[in-house]
């Protein structure tokens, strides 16, 4: 006879775990919408698939033929790689839950590869690309300490190769910058950064010109009302400044972040003190910036070399 947390049906357990990311983990809303939807696809083809509305005995006696069969299904359905991989990372976290809090041995899952997926290069502008962006923020018709706030969020995230979030996240007491700045990042991840001149330069240009006090908590870069800067202001600012200076689509607020990285490699920057510049968790991560070095330069090769066209 299965024990009385068994016979739990999937879609209570559910309930149950979103209580738990919701309360205990207190994850966004956005991503508790992105738990939802993918677990409850699960839930969905998983009632199809047995004929019944299932409990979490029918999910501990599941085999990988059950789980591959839901994989087939998705991917018939048109999902990515990449989105079936966010879905299968879902349910592994949901069985982890399961296991501590019902005793749920759900181990088929772990027999399942994950979809491989291709990981896309970064696209970086090019150090005359990068250098355009910053001084084209000087022609935009603007008031002059906007114009200032724009090179000075701008210089951040290609003098210091700054995530836009953690720009953004400076306030009042990280200003006048001194020689370095503490950034935690991605898992909490903390990190030391140099910083340039230049940098310290257009943020108190900024600093001196903008309309609002800047007190020590609160936000350094300032919307045109006074509240926080926010993201999408800065990836339309890059929107607007590709444009007028014709750069391709994949000029991004992060694409700044990706020449910090390709432009030091190119400069004599070594890997692993790039990756500690990025807080990188992984060197592999950092890798894909030699990548695409190497590719670029193969590409001045083919194009310059007289001989090139007849490698091989």
């Amino acid at each position: 006879m299965a024990a009385p947390e068994l016979t739990l049906a999937l879609p209570r357990a559910l309930a149950a775990f979103q209580a738990h990311l919701a309360g205990e983990r207190r994850l966004s809303p956005r991503t508790l919408d992105a738990y939802a939807r993918d677990l409850h696809g699960f839930a969905e083809f998983l009632a199809g698939h047995l004929g019944t509305e299932p409990d979490l005995g029918d999910v501990q006696d599941l085999r990988p033929s059950d789980y591959r069969a839901w994989m087939a299904d998705r991917r018939r359905s048109g999902l990515s790689a990449r989105s079936l991989a966010r879905e299968m990372s879902a349910l592994r976290t949901f069985l982890a839950y399961a296991k501590r809090r019902w005793q749920v041995d759900a181990t088929a899952l772990a027999l399942v590869e994950s979809p491989r997926i291709t990981r896309s290069k970064p696209k970086p502008v090019s150090e005359a690309g990068a250098r355009d962006l910053i001084e084209e923020t000087q022609e935009c018709e603007v008031e002059d300490w906007v114009a200032a706030r724009d090179r000075a969020v701008l210089t951040l995230l290609y003098g210091c190769g700054l995530r836009v979030s953690e720009a953004l996240g400076l306030t009042g007491a990280d200003r006048p910058l001194g020689e370095v700045l503490r950034m935690t990042g991605k898992g909490s991840k903390t990190r030391i950064v140099p910083v340039l001149p230049a940098v310290r330069d257009a943020v108190e240009r900024y600093a001196a010109l903008v309309p609002f006090t800047l007190e020590p908590g609160e936000p350094l870069f300032r919307g045109v009302r006074g509240g926080a800067l926010g993201a999408r202001a800065v990836q339309a600012l890059m929107q607007s400044l590709r444009e007028r200076l014709g750069l391709a689509p994949s000029a991004t607020p992060h694409a700044l972040r990706h020449a910090f990285a390709t432009h030091l490699l190119a400069h004599g920057g070594d890997l692993r003190s790039i990756q500690e510049l990025l807080g990188h968790a992984s060197l592999s991560t950092t890798q894909i910036y030699a990548d695409v070095e190497t590719a670029r330069l193969m590409s001045v090769y083919d194009k310059a070399h007289p001989r090139a066209g007849s490698r091989g």
